[in-house]
Parts: structure tokens; sequence; C-alpha cells
């Protein structure tokens, strides 16, 4: 088991892991657990890939990136000269986690890698900001959050939707009932991971740590295919359903009012890949997935006015049905592109420093993602399922309960919480 400091200060003893030292101006960077003597939160990013170079492009001026890491050396290099930064960069994040400059992480690293890092932060003392999927299985969902809560961590998950103003609205308007009872929510059907089928060897691309990027993922030799597009292969993600659904399913349980549980039954329609998906809570709600819809949101069918949510808009049947709506002229363009994340990453500060819970807390974000888990896993056995909330538990189905969690890696185990 990893433990903390201990752990990683045995790794750098045997780690070749490259650092490259930039100077900082004394009283610049924070010390760990407060910002630093200019009131700005020391920030650590781990994987600097697509989403890592976005979220530093748009951190908000309260944030200072010190350092960032990933196991390709030279992306993370290229990335900050791109973006004209002066952190340090280096390869491996337990290694970074033991800066006494970075008082939080943003965690971006591929999904396989969420929990442990975020786990390791919380155990450092750092804060950390969490990019969806939070998690792999739903196990390691519910460690990395009593992690969060054992060490007494902010901890936000990066569904920068919780903090837009037109989908904030849109969602309490449907969770106060002024749209009527809603019996039916419709979503669009997602596909679901594959099993790795096996790919050639190929030779190790110069500067990539291929070991530290497998990290708790099952060992096999380097192919392209498998960090172009991780999402696919059922060791590295969990394909549309989390990635996209992290997001829409999001929505269903903001706007449902039922962010601290989730569904009670989930089946198939249908057989194969494709089969379309249903799941229902206690209350009644259900929840039909549909060939059609929209990606980052739903469809609320209430007894008054259905409305569809969607990235920072909606619309309603019949029209003109919302009153006192933000302006959308205001509203959109306070978070810019659909991609940026700066409002939410602001709220995640704010609360670094004030100790509240962020608009997408951990808990949230893990009672999203563990939906998108139970629907890939009703999808993959291809039955129906009946699933206990509280305790997380599939009821007398050990072949189900099979699927909460996979094996790690030797040396790549989620750490103890003490």
């Amino acid at each position: 088991m990893w433990d903390s400091k201990d752990s990683r200060r045995k790794f750098l003893k045997t780690s070749a892991a490259a650092t490259v030292p930039l100077f900082l101006p004394s009283g610049v960077l924070a010390a760990s657990g407060r910002a630093g003597a200019n009131g700005r939160v020391g920030v650590g990013i781990v994987g600097m890939g697509t989403r890592g170079g976005q979220l530093a492009e748009t951190m908000p001026a309260d944030g200072r990136i010190v350092a960032a890491c990933d196991a390709d050396f030279g992306l993370a290099a290229k990335q900050r000269e791109r973006l004209g930064g002066d952190w340090d960069v280096e390869r491996d994040y337990r290694r970074m986690l033991d800066r006494a400059d970075i008082d939080a992480v943003v965690v971006c690293p591929c999904d396989h890698h969420h929990v442990l890092a975020a786990m390791l932060a919380c155990q450092a003392g750092k804060d950390v900001y969490v990019e969806k999927p939070i998690s792999l299985t739903i196990a390691e969902g519910r460690a990395l959050v009593n992690a969060a809560r054992r060490y007494g961590r902010v901890a936000q998950t990066g569904t920068q939707q919780r903090t837009m103003e037109l989908n904030r609205f849109a969602c309490e308007y449907v969770r106060d009932g002024k749209i009527g009872e809603v019996k039916v929510v419709e979503a669009l059907n997602f596909n679901t991971p594959v099993a790795d089928p096996g790919h050639p060897s190929e030779a190790v691309p110069d500067g990539l740590d291929w070991d530290l990027w497998l990290g708790p993922a099952a060992d096999r030799s380097y192919n392209a295919a498998y960090r172009k597009g991780f999402m696919k292969w059922r060791d590295f993600g969990g394909a549309g359903m989390t990635g996209l659904g992290s997001h829409a399913f999001d929505m269903v349980q903001y706007a449902l009012g039922t962010d601290d549980t989730g569904p009670v039954e989930i089946w198939p329609v249908g057989d194969g890949p494709r089969a379309r998906l249903r799941y229902r809570y206690a209350n009644g709600v259900e929840v039909r997935l549909e060939d059609r819809g929209p990606r980052l949101g739903a469809i609320f069918v209430g007894s008054d006015c259905k409305m569809e949510i969607n990235r920072n808009k909606f619309t309603t049947n019949p029209p003109d049905f919302v009153t006192g709506a933000p302006d959308p002229a205001v509203a959109v363009p306070w978070d810019g592109p659909g991609w940026k994340a700066k409002g939410h990453v602001q709220n995640w500060l704010d609360c670094v420093r004030s100790r509240e819970k962020p608009n997408a807390d951990i808990e949230i974000g893990h009672r999203s993602a563990t939906i998108c888990h139970l629907l890939n896993i009703c999808r993959e056995l291809g039955r129906p399922l009946r699933w206990d909330p509280d305790r997380e538990v599939f009821p007398g189905d050990a072949e189900a309960n099979a699927k909460l969690d996979r094996p790690r890696r030797k040396g790549w185990e989620l750490p103890e919480i003490g």
C-alpha cells in the first residue's frame, strides 16, 4: 500500500524521473495548506494532455501553477512552452505531491489514475480538483470520497455545468417543481467500453514512461492505440458513458434533487453493445436512454412542461414557459466555450480559502459517476440489476458485485486511509 510521504520518498530513491527547475520569486509560492504571500493558491497539475493544457490555459488569477507532471515528460514541457508558463515540469505525481509550495492539485490524467492521484494528494494535505469521471470503478470512487472527508480536503469534481448559470437555474427550476411532477427523464444512450483485444507491441516513444502511464492497469506492451483512445478500453476508461454521461447524468441528479443517492433498478431494452438502458429511482422516476437527445444534459418531462437542459442552455415546450431566467447574452460568455471551466475552477479556489463545499463536491461527482458505472455494468452483463444506493451494493448478486472494483497492479494499490 502507498503510505503518503514515506511511500513517495521510497519511490524517489529508485526513480530516474527528471525535473526542470525554474526560479520563482520568494513569497510568491504558497506553503502547504495556506495561500502564498500574495494570496494566490499554489497549484500542481497532474496530467498535461489536452485537458491539462486547457485547464492550465484558463487557470484563474487566484491560482498560480507552480508544477505540472505527465508520464510523457516531453508533452508536459511542450505544454509549458505553448502557454508561456514558468512552472516546474516533473514526470511522476508521487514526486510532485511532496512539494511544500503546492496547496491544491488539479487531477486530469487518464481516467485510471484519477483516484490514486487524488487520494495521495489528500493524504499530502492538498485540496483537489478531480476531472470527470472521478473514478474507474464504484468502489474506488467511494474510497476517494472517504479520503477527502478523512483528511478534511476541499474536493471539486470537474463537471463545470454545476457552475454554469443557465444550468444551475434550469436544474433548480425542475428540482423545485416548477415544471410540475416529473416521472420520466430522457437522456442519450452512450456507448460502453470494450475489452482490450491485445494490440501488437510498438516502440515506446522517447520521453514516455510507459510503466508509469499504465499505473494500476494490467501490464502490457506499448501501442499508440491505448493512449489515443484510452477511454474506449475497459482497463483505462468508461467510453462515452463516463466521458459524456458524467455531465449528462449529473444534470439529472441535480434536477431531481438526488445528489446523495442513486437509482434502485437498472435494466437493458434489447441486447448487444448498443442496447438502450433504463434506470429508476425509489420515488418512481424513470430515466430512459434513447438514441437521440442532448449530449450533456437530459429532457425532463413534467406534468406542466417539458424542459431540455444542455450545456449552458435550456429550452421548453411550451415555449416561453419559464420566467425569471438569466439573460443568455450575459450568462453564456461568462464561462466561455463549452470546454472551458474557469468559473468552476474559481469556485474551487474560493472554497480552498473558505473551506466550504464547492458546487460539485466529490460526493456529488461520485454519485453521478456511479450511475455511469452502473449502466456500463448492466450492459456488460446484459440483464436487469437491483442496486442499493445506501450500501452501494447489488443485493444478493455476486456476479454484479464482482464488477464494483478491479484488480490493481502491484505497487499501484490505493493507500489505506489512516
